[in-house]
């Protein structure tokens, strides 16, 4: 880990629309901005290819994997530019009814390396009737993922995933120096809870936090919070973006991931204990840290 490499990450920000090839052909452009400017590793939003709610829609517009011409493109461009290309979310096909929400991690070949279906889906209501039910169109995944990369352990998760500090500790405790959050966070919550909730899990992890994300007024309607942005593991924001799509660099510097676990070795002190609740006549066991 010592002897581990900087790397230069870029992030991609979108403001997809109803239209694949639209979509498509301005991530590219992004991703191409992106390693023109030096990128190792380039991450692209939560659903990148397509921003459709209304379910009928979706599925009109949406393939299983191994037909989706947004995936081959990708795959086509990270071996064309000979970089590690993540790409946050797409949405495919996984039965008649139901949907993935999965990310792609693709490497300087175009090959497929990693993949990961996001575990929490977002089934909220929010004030001004806004309201999600991701559960409605898509079949949540079951798997938390860590991919090796040359500079280190890269754990993957998807927006709303980053409510659930579990998913990530679990990630840091299996390797991961890295935690990517593509996402295409709601205005409504990303103005109140996007950097906090950010901070605190490169904070509590020491770990880097990748974060590309949906920036604007979207042409379903929906507005995404935007402000892509790379937070190192003492919870500093090193780099940010605004609404408006772009890309924003940053260099990644895994000794300071050394750094900040030596200084507070949480990963280390994590303990059983049990809980015990009045509404329960038998404390249950809550697992926090390693067994």
């Amino acid at each position: 880990m010592a002897e581990m490499k900087k790397f230069r990450a870029g992030l991609v920000q979108l403001r997809a629309g109803r239209s694949v090839v639209g979509n498509v052909d301005l991530a590219a452009k992004l991703i191409r901005e992106a390693k023109g400017a030096g990128a190792d590793y380039v991450q692209t939003p939560e659903m990148t290819s397509l921003m459709e709610i209304d379910r009928k829609s979706l599925f009109e517009n949406i393939v299983e994997e191994n037909h989706d011409p947004a995936l081959a493109a990708f795959q086509q461009l990270a071996r064309e530019l000979s970089v590690f290309l993540h790409v946050g979310s797409l949405s495919v096909k996984v039965s008649p009814e139901k949907a993935a929400n999965r990310g792609f991690m693709i490497d300087p070949d175009g090959e497929i390396i990693a993949r990961y279906d996001k575990i929490h889906l977002f089934d909220v209501e929010l004030p001004g009737n806004e309201s999600y039910r991701e559960s409605n169109t898509f079949r949540p995944g079951e798997t938390a993922i860590v991919v090796g990369l040359p500079w280190g352990g890269l754990g993957l998760s998807v927006c709303y995933d980053l409510r659930f500090p579990q998913l990530y500790r679990a990630l840091a405790e299996a390797g991961a120096h890295f935690l990517s959050v593509p996402a295409a966070f709601t205005r409504t919550t990303g103005e109140v809870h996007w950097h906090v909730l950010l901070r605190a899990r490169a904070i509590e992890n020491g770990a880097f936090v990748l974060a590309a994300a949906q920036g604007g007024k979207h042409e379903n309607g929906r507005e995404t919070f935007g402000h892509s942005m790379v937070i190192d593991p003492w919870g500093k924001i090193v780099a940010e973006a605004g609404i408006e799509p772009g890309v924003t660099i940053a260099e990644i510097d895994p000794a300071l991931v050394i750094q900040a676990r030596s200084r507070i070795p949480s990963l280390e002190h994590g303990r059983r204990f049990e809980v015990v609740a009045p509404a329960s006549e038998t404390a249950r066991l809550h697992v926090v840290g390693r067994a």
